[in-house]
């Protein structure tokens, strides 16, 4: 550690005594040993709350105080405003007694603040990749002069941009700003929770020459504190005006008040409407008993302000504070010393789960997070997959998954990423103007995620795009952007490749709380930042909605909920759960007694006998115990080969849990039969598509020519292997 200190500049020397530290971090140790003694690019692969981000800028703002660069000097990527803005904070703090500035560069940041960085460009510049992309088109002859001396480009949660369509945008960004520096900084990438060290490492070098050095970190032992609780939900529950006992409130929602009551508590649901529920529910308790109103809702679609006032509550020390929280919170923005971390519902990976684990225990204390599953209480009707508490056994399946293994979801990348290739294909030309065709492909082609994309799927994707005037060809032979793209590129929401919505405003007095997603009624009421409003007025042109309080039920949903994909190691742990009889230490009494219930009906039924289960003489279910690719090109194989050729009457899909078939005239043996033959059969996934369907799944996709989207489409969402490997397993 001495001598990693001794290294380091004095003003960081003064920041760490005045600050009481006693040692560095091996994260911090080892990152001074790259950075300082070799030029590879570095990747921090450490749990919450190890010192990563000062692991990454203690070296880096030492060398770029010893020499100084003619530009700004750092980069640091994040994937969320809310925690630029934390390290914006943190870094201030960290050079205020030096001449470095840093800059936050956002939708939220002022213009005046912006132009300054123009003005005088050196220091460290945090930014979105959505505005990343601003600049290299709306920007792009000031960027040589702003970034022509960077060094280092900081990339933080790299867990949450590998394998998706913002991951692949940030490398085309990388590669593209060096090609108009000429210049190729360091990088370093952080991250909590990576499964595979080396696809991290190909990913984070990726369109460089550079090495990739990953220095093991070992972060000792875990006190980990986990309990997991069931509840059949009740649903709405009528309560009496003053009535305060507990057997008046739903006791689902009891439960969450009283284990967050009094604390530092963090409640991670899986979508927007469960927060909105979730802290209306606790907010109606709390009056109702007389305790302060300490909740909060943080999600994208709350105001800035209400998300600003969320993270001040959360952080400030010894008072308590609940915020239920999406994804926003699952990043690493420092909340301070949490008391404990609620979970609804299972999280959706492995990675989630212990993103969201690492938000407690960041002071050394134990790491604590409870689980609660809800469900419908049974009315006796239901048929034998809807009995199954899916998301309970998915909790367990999550959490042995790593406590057993330490195993993390792969990163999964397309192939042919098209809805990107349109969109990088548009931002070069708004930034670059005419250039030859070959001249395009040559800059768009050689950026890394389209490697795999030929020189004939570009050419046919550039003769679509002129015939549909989103690009035009000059009289010269160059390519220029057409009338329909220029129209779409000027956009702001272009900057962005994950799909826009159209937001409405929802505002109280004139003032925003923030925006939904599908459009209420008049006198309908909806959940917004924890609580319920009346709906006065719907501007369908202005998207604005006007609202006022409501003591009454919310009655619309405000937002389309989607799930995120499933991996194949999950359901086969689930299937495992059912099948097993050991007694996991973190189940309470409600969730004890509702897998033993689960267990009991899988073996009087013969589930892990059979895959495929008669209902009665004309139904049946399948339940594959396949992740959500294998599951959607089982569903694939039914729907197009065998509905029409075994006569099936209707096919009901829960993915990636089971399957409902009404059978018709078929027997149950001739559908095993056909799935079966699978393994044997030479299929090919293009034949799981109908001739003229158009499989529209990314923002772009609308403008891509039909054939390169069932190629992509074929490739990078169905798997014949894998569905191959899941029937023989039956």
């Amino acid at each position: 550690m001495q001598n990693s200190y001794q290294r380091l500049a004095p003003f960081i020397q003064d920041y760490i005594y005045s600050n009481g530290w006693t040692d560095l971090r091996q994260a911090q140790i080892e990152a001074c040993r790259v950075v300082f003694d070799t030029d590879n690019h570095l990747l921090i692969a450490a749990g919450t709350a190890s010192g990563k981000t000062e692991a990454a800028f203690l070296p880096v703002l030492t060398l770029l105080c010893e020499n100084p660069p003619q530009s700004v000097g750092a980069m640091y990527i994040g994937p969320i405003k809310a925690l630029i803005n934390d390290q914006f904070d943190r870094l201030t703090d960290l050079l205020k007694y030096a001449d470095i500035p840093v800059w936050a560069w956002h939708g939220d940041v002022t213009q005046s603040r912006k132009k300054k960085l123009f003005t005088d460009p050196r220091g460290i510049l945090q930014i979105t990749p959505e505005s990343l992309e601003s600049l290299l088109i709306n920007k792009s002859a000031d960027l040589d002069r702003v970034f022509g001396d960077l060094r280092f480009i900081v990339i933080d949660e790299i867990h949450a941009f590998i394998g998706s369509d913002r991951g692949a945008q940030i490398l085309c960004q990388l590669s593209r700003l060096a090609q108009l520096t000429h210049n190729q900084p360091r990088r370093i990438g952080l991250s909590a929770t990576l499964g595979d060290y080396q696809l991290a490492e190909n990913w984070l070098r990726s369109g460089t020459t550079r090495s990739v050095s990953t220095p093991q970190i070992e972060d000792g032992q875990r006190n980990i504190q986990l309990s997991l609780e069931h509840f059949y939900d009740p649903g709405m529950v009528v309560r009496a005006i003053g009535e305060t006992k507990d057997s008046a409130f739903n006791p689902y929602h009891l439960h969450l008040f009283n284990q967050s009551q009094g604390r530092k508590c963090l409640i991670f649901a899986n979508g927007r409407t469960a927060t909105e529920e979730a802290i209306a529910a606790l907010r109606e308790i709390a009056h109702a008993k007389g305790f302060p109103d300490i909740y909060h809702v943080h999600h994208g679609s709350i105001s800035a302000a209400l998300r600003e006032t969320a993270e001040t509550a959360m952080r400030k020390p010894d008072t308590p504070a609940v915020t239920a929280a999406t994804v926003t919170f699952e990043m690493g923005i420092d909340l301070g010393q949490l008391d404990r971390v609620i979970q609804l519902e299972a999280p959706a990976s492995v990675a989630s789960f212990l993103q969201r684990l690492g938000r407690s225990g960041r002071r050394g204390g134990a790491a604590e997070m409870r689980f609660v599953c809800a469900e419908e209480r049974p009315t006796g009707e239901e048929l034998l997959p809807e009995q199954l508490p899916w998301q309970l056994l998915q909790c367990i399946a999550v959490i042995q998954l790593y406590l057993e293994e330490q195993w993390i979801e792969p990163a999964r990348s397309m192939q042919y990423p098209f809805s990107l290739l349109y969109h990088q294909t548009i931002s070069v030309l708004a930034s670059r103007g005419e250039l030859s065709p070959s001249a395009l492909a040559e800059q768009v082609l050689t950026l890394p995620p389209f490697r795999a994309i030929s020189q004939n799927d570009f050419r046919q994707l550039l003769r679509h795009l002129i015939d549909i005037d989103h690009i035009q060809k000059t009289a010269e032979g160059g390519l220029i952007i057409g009338l329909r793209g220029e129209k779409i590129a000027r956009n702001f929401k272009f900057y962005a490749i994950f799909p826009d919505v159209e937001d409405y405003v929802v505002k109280r007095d004139g003032k925003a709380i923030g925006s939904i997603v599908v459009p209420p009624g008049e006198g309908d009421r909806i959940s917004l930042a924890g609580r319920v409003w009346e709906v006065l007025e719907v501007d369908a042109k202005k998207k604005v909605i006007a609202v006022q309080v409501s003591q009454k039920t919310a009655t619309s949903s405000s937002w389309r909920g989607s799930a995120g994909e499933i991996h194949d190691r999950v359901l086969q742990r689930m299937r495992q759960v059912l099948q097993e009889s050991t007694d996991y230490s973190y189940l309470q009494a409600g969730a004890k007694q509702r897998l033993q219930l689960a267990r009991g009906l899988a073996h009087k039924t013969g589930l892990f006998n059979h895959s495929i289960v008669l209902l009665d003489e004309a139904l049946c279910c399948i339940f594959p115990w396949a992740g959500t690719m294998a599951f959607r090109t089982l569903e694939r194989f039914l729907r197009v080969y065998c509905k029409e050729t075994l006569g099936l009457k209707s096919i009901k899909a829960r993915s990636p849990y089971f399957l409902i078939v009404r059978l018709g005239k078929c027997k149950l043996e001739s559908l095993d039969y056909e799935i079966r033959s699978l393994t044997e059969r030479r299929l090919n996934a293009d034949e799981l598509l109908n001739s003229d369907e158009v499989p529209q799944l990314q923002k772009y996709d609308e403008f891509i020519p039909l054939e390169l989207l069932q190629k992509s489409f074929v490739v990078d969402y169905l798997n014949l292997q894998d569905l191959a490997k899941t029937i023989q397993r039956w």
